[in-house]
């Protein structure tokens, strides 16, 4: 009898540990139209986007919050600093929607031992989510699809701190020759070959990054153009999705940061501009960019 109650006592404590470990999942969204550098294009009809122009693809809501969550901060804390900070088990650090520096982290952490094949760009979207599930399952975790402490530490001790490269590095694709187009002057030479962009002064390749292109049905358009108009902070009045970071070049298109490339990767397409996946260096893109420097998009 009394081995009898032993074991329910213990079968019971079983199920307790894995409800508290369970967590849940909580999407956030953009707010509102953005604030724009400018207000409206020129040329642009009533609605105040050029009237030719296919927009952003939608966004699957991604947030801006930078706010660090209760697990250690990239970068300055050691790799098992979070091993140390008494939170509960079932505590969830990071889930989908966040993205901060500490998703950047997670996403270098997992491509370390195989469960993330791609640049890290620190937004938590489907494909982390599922890299997560799959690192929670081989280890026996309950497979929530976010990260909570136990899944955190973990991880952290299979893996070791991300250097810079590791956590951005160049490109996840590779850079295929330039067009000829793309050898003088200041370029925004994108290839629609190997998918990338890469801005290019003389030249010389200062920066690269993924892209994404129009769908069969609303193509992106190739040749060589110009930046007609900057954009910091833009939502397109067609789709009402936000293009943040945009560059447009030719009747409406434009280069721009999407929240569906982050989370979806090319599972998804635009409506005809070129999305990039990674925010912070499309930010540091845009300060340098100067309104009539040269755009090639080309095969």
């Amino acid at each position: 009898m009394k081995r009898s109650s032993s074991v329910i006592r213990r079968a019971v404590l079983a199920a307790a540990a894995v409800a508290l470990a369970a967590g849940c999942t909580a999407q956030g969204g953009p707010t509102g139209p953005g604030t724009g550098t400018v207000s409206q294009a020129p040329g642009s009809g009533a609605s105040g986007t050029p009237t030719s122009a296919p927009a952003a693809t939608p966004s699957t809501g991604a947030t801006t919050d930078d706010k660090p969550s209760s697990a250690p901060p990239s970068g300055s804390a050691a790799p098992s600093a979070s091993a140390t900070t008494g939170a509960p088990a079932g505590k969830v650090l990071m889930k989908d929607g966040d993205e901060n520096t500490q998703v950047r982290e997670l996403q270098a952490r997992l491509r370390q031992v195989g469960y993330f094949d791609r640049a890290p760009t620190g937004f938590y979207g489907t494909m982390t989510g599922g890299a997560v599930t799959s690192f929670q399952k081989k280890r026996g975790l309950p497979q929530t699809g976010s990260v909570d402490e136990t899944t955190w530490q973990k991880l952290v001790a299979m893996t070791h701190r991300p250097t810079a490269d590791e956590l951005r590095p160049a490109t996840t694709n590779k850079l295929d020759a330039p067009d000829p187009r793309c050898l003088t002057g200041r370029v925004l030479c994108i290839s629609k070959e190997s998918r990338t962009l890469a801005w290019m002064i003389d030249g010389k390749v200062v920066s690269s990054m993924d892209v994404r292109f129009g769908s069969e049905n609303t193509p992106t358009r190739e040749g060589e153009f110009k930046v007609e108009w900057k954009a910091r902070d833009w939502t397109s009045t067609i789709y009402h999705t936000p293009m943040p970071y945009a560059m447009f070049f030719s009747r409406g298109q434009a280069v721009h940061y999407s929240a569906d490339f982050a989370a979806r990767g090319y599972a998804g397409a635009s409506h005809g501009c070129v999305n990039v996946r990674d925010k912070a260096k499309l930010s540091v893109l845009f300060d340098q960019v100067k309104v009539g420097d040269k755009v090639v998009v080309h095969w």
